[in-house]
């Protein structure tokens, strides 16, 4: 199930980023974006990654992805319009697929969550037989805050030099252009 999952995920990636360079609508192309995004994170955990999996929901999902958005909704009328003009649907699937698609995600999350409750993955036995499981009481914020200061502080400095890059990019996206 595992390795089905991370396929699925890995397909999610490619298919998505070769339609997003293919893709001529801009709100389809974030949405896009967005999905690769998400699966990027979900392959992040599968390398053991977790930390930058966090980091790439938090830092690109949550603040990249949002200020493109926020430029698109703020940029030309036209855009809009011909985003009205192509479907009345976002997705142009029928019902009856979008409830088959559905029930598909549903049955995988289910069998994830019963096979989580029933297997331990083995790197989580090798921390129980080891002691190194982080509990509740173990401050963790303070450590985070430590290696975000000393081991990493050049990581950080370059994600929000890129998150103020974004920021004026999306500034100068949303500006409204004189016409004379």
């Amino acid at each position: 199930m595992e390795a089905f999952i991370f396929y699925v995920f890995a397909f999610l990636a490619i298919t998505a980023a070769f339609l997003l360079v293919q893709i001529k609508n801009t709100a389809r192309a974030l949405f896009l974006l967005f999905v690769v995004l998400f699966a990027m994170a979900g392959l992040y955990l599968f390398a053991l990654a977790d930390f930058v999996a966090i980091t790439q929901i938090l830092v690109y999902v949550g603040g990249v992805l949002i200020l493109l958005i926020f430029a698109f909704m703020l940029s030309n009328k036209e855009l809009l319009a011909d985003l009205q003009n192509t479907s009345k649907r976002f997705i142009a699937l029928p019902s009856w697929q979008a409830a088959i698609l559905s029930l598909c995600f549903l049955g995988i999350m289910l069998y994830a969550a019963k096979s989580w409750n029933e297997y331990t993955p083995t790197w989580i036995q090798e921390a129980q037989a080891k002691g190194t499981i982080i509990q509740a009481q173990d401050n963790n914020i303070k450590a985070l805050g430590f290696k975000f200061m000393t081991q990493y502080v050049l990581p950080f400095e370059v994600i929000s030099i890129f998150l103020m890059m974004v920021l004026i990019g999306a500034a100068h996206l949303s500006r409204k252009e004189d016409k004379e």
